[in-house]
């Protein structure tokens, strides 16, 4: 079976609820007209980030040759922006193998030794990289490297997902625009149901009049970090090795 973060959604409830003879699931868990539980005055917020994600999104919108902000600094101004508590950061990301790419493997595995050591749980997964040919206007061809994240949204998902069951968060703060999420965000709309209590995700992105994708998850609220929040959280700790990619920039 090949796990997508759907795949994950439809697994966990056939984990969570209940299907035996005789077993139904409480009143009102799929009846669209349930009200929502109260809003609490005070919100818990865990962070979750989409490493490569949020990056290449900085890129695009500010221009930005390497990934350069700190996710506690961003998870905690954000959080107070909209006036939560944040309690977790979580971060996620694909690393290249040594062999495949010593500068950027270099990089991700200091920043997330350096993350963990701060209190961020940190998941990684081996980036795959496969040559990628185009053909131009010339009719010529031209050979590129490219990597293969594989797994990330996946994490994400099972941890978001998991956490809700565990009522470990009122927000789920995702740091990506990655749209396979958005079955996840449904889902926490269904939790929240069955729990009977206030929950909800948001994604955070960056954005500038150069953006050009200025949408985040379907089914969450849309945070949009402007220049000014995304340069008061920029990590004064760089990581990079003083040697060229051989891939030609972040992966």
């Amino acid at each position: 079976m090949i796990l997508t973060p759907l795949t994950v959604v439809i697994l966990l409830k056939k984990k969570f609820l209940p299907t035996g003879p005789g077993e139904s699931p409480p009143v009102g868990y799929f009846f669209l007209g349930f009200l929502m539980a109260p809003e609490p005055s005070s919100k818990r917020a865990v962070a979750f980030f989409d490493g490569q994600n949020l990056f290449h999104a900085a890129r695009h919108a500010f221009g930005y040759t390497y990934p350069n902000y700190d996710p506690i600094a961003l998870a905690a101004t954000v959080s107070e922006q909209q006036g939560w508590t944040l309690t977790q950061v979580r971060f996620y990301t694909g690393v290249p193998d040594r062999e495949d790419d010593p500068f950027w493997h270099h990089f991700w595995t200091s920043k997330l030794a350096g993350l963990g050591r701060r209190g961020v749980t940190v998941y990684s997964r081996a980036l795959r990289y496969r040559n990628k040919v185009v053909r131009l206007p010339n009719g010529s061809e031209y050979s590129y490297l490219t990597a293969e994240e594989k797994g990330v949204d996946v994490r994400i998902a099972i941890e978001v997902i998991s956490l809700a069951w565990q009522k470990a968060y009122d927000v789920a703060l995702v740091f990506s625009q990655d749209q396979d999420l958005s079955e996840v965000a449904r889902e926490i709309r269904q939790i929240a149901r069955r729990q009977d209590r206030w929950i909800k995700m948001a994604s955070a992105f960056p954005v500038s009049p150069v953006t050009p994708n200025r949408k985040g998850i379907n089914w969450t609220d849309w945070i949009r970090i402007d220049r000014a929040t995304h340069d008061g959280c920029l990590d004064p700790r760089d990581y990079r090795l003083k040697v060229p990619s051989t891939t030609g920039g972040a992966p």
